[in-house]
């Protein structure tokens, strides 16, 4: 059995950003039929699942993602992600219940909020497949996982709104088809994978087929020294002190990202205070136009990772700098192009993508623009830092851009509503930007020339 080539980098990013395109055009069009066929306030009730639910799962998913994928001398089995994967996926489901028990939410928000939440966890089972998948540099199986969820997802929301009224039936839709993608294709994905590379590290006298090469692995696996070699199955290991290492290891990935889901969302939580669900609802439909880039940028840097951690490991300093300069490059580039389209026709598109109403709102679009076009910028960085294993140091990093988010809600959003928020974010960026920059700079220079610097 031969093992899985990986697909170069053009084509990776190829998948992935097709993958990533319809996911993010179906997540949209989520809100799309939310505004066109709802109220302002089921929008906001959506919305604000999602706002209270990612910090929490962000929090409790580690970025175990990033660390598979860039985990290039292999010092995890998959069943140790797995493992810690499944314990932080129902430690998030218990601390989102305990929230919607005490946040003093009507009950129909509570449980939004609460199933949008076990719709998620779904997801981050998912999740810690596509760092396999991503590790293995197949971003074609990603892709197509995504191009499955993402339509599903859509239909069966747009079914229960339509057939219900309530945005509650439409979450619970939510909630199977990200759980019938898990179990019908990503499971599926990641025992390929583990399986053919499984068999292309065993002994030639123990290849004699799926089922003899799946139990030489578990017994070969399991005897002394040979589990850093050869993954031992697709079930989650459930290790103590290994569990303990990854946890310790990943955990400033966590808080990290729990700082960026914050970032995020920290306007709606001060948009759906002072000013209620109808403007949260507004503010969210057009700020999440800036996922149109993100499909760019995520898709790149996905696709990018895995091969900026190896030039990294490698000592190879300039094939890692050259590569994230073109990276940010692209970053600026998408976001000048961003703004100069909400300057000359937002008006238009937000009119012909919602209502009339949102219309209105064209200095937000533009400023929200703004902020997303620095946000790329430091996104890319964010990718390089974590190629480099720069973990620790990004969470006073995001701390400090959380805080400055949050110190600017405080004193805008009052006053100015939703173009505070926008204004808000804007500062996040640029402070995220700097110290990101910071980061990536002293990383280069820690790292010794390598042979092919020095020639």
């Amino acid at each position: 059995m031969q093992q899985i080539k990986p697909l170069t980098l053009r084509r990776n990013f190829s998948w992935t950003f097709i993958g990533n395109a319809v996911y993010a055009a179906c997540q949209w069009g989520m809100l799309v039929l939310l505004a066109k066929f709802g109220s302002r306030e089921i929008v906001g009730q959506f919305t604000l699942g999602l706002a209270v639910t990612a910090p929490i799962v962000m929090l409790t998913n580690l970025q175990l993602r990033s660390v598979q994928a860039t985990d290039a001398k292999h010092q995890y089995l998959f069943g140790d992600y797995l493992g810690l994967r499944l314990i932080g996926t129902g430690l998030a489901l218990l601390l989102i219940g305990g929230i919607t028990l005490n946040a003093g939410y009507r009950w129909e928000t509570s449980l939004v909020v609460f199933t949008i939440g076990l719709a998620k966890g779904f997801e981050s089972i998912s999740d810690v497949f596509y760092g396999l998948i991503q590790q293995h540099e197949r971003m074609d199986r990603i892709a197509i996982s995504m191009m499955i969820k993402g339509p599903l997802s859509l239909v069966l929301l747009g079914a229960g709104l339509y057939f219900t009224g309530s945005v509650l039936w439409g979450t619970v839709g939510l909630v199977i088809a990200w759980a019938f993608v898990l179990f019908a294709y990503d499971i599926r994905s990641g025992s390929l994978l583990l399986g053919r590379e499984a068999s292309s590290l065993l002994p030639p006298t123990l290849k004699r087929g799926a089922t003899q090469t799946k139990t030489a692995c578990a017994v070969y696996g399991s005897k002394g020294g040979m589990q850093s070699k050869i993954p031992n199955s697709l079930y989650p290991r459930w290790h103590l002190k290994t569990l303990n290492k990854l946890v310790w290891l990943s955990l400033p990935l966590g808080l990290v990202m729990m700082l960026i889901a914050l970032n995020g969302n920290i306007p709606q939580y001060f948009i759906e205070h002072y000013w209620g669900e109808g403007e949260l609802g507004v503010f969210a439909a057009i700020a999440y136009l800036m996922v149109a880039g993100n499909m760019v940028v995520n898709a790149l840097g996905q696709s990018a990772s895995p091969r900026l951690a190896k030039y990294y490991a490698a000592g190879n300093r300039s094939a890692f700098r050259s590569l994230l300069v073109k990276l940010v490059v692209i970053g600026a580039i998408l976001g000048g192009a961003a703004i100069l389209v909400a300057l000359v026709a937002g008006r238009e598109i937000l009119t012909l993508l919602y209502r009339p109403e949102y219309a209105q709102q064209k200095d937000l679009f533009v400023w929200l623009m703004v902020a997303a076009g620095i946000g790329y910028i430091s996104s890319f960085l964010g990718y390089g830092m974590t190629a480099a294993r720069y973990f620790r140091i990004q969470i006073p990093l995001f701390a400090a851009a959380t805080g400055t988010a949050a110190i600017a809600c405080l004193w805008l959003i009052p006053i100015m509503g939703s173009l505070g928020a926008a204004i808000a974010l804007i500062l996040a960026a640029i402070v995220q930007a700097i110290f990101s920059l910071g980061v990536i700079v002293y990383a280069l220079h820690k790292i010794p020339l390598s042979l092919e610097d020095q020639s």
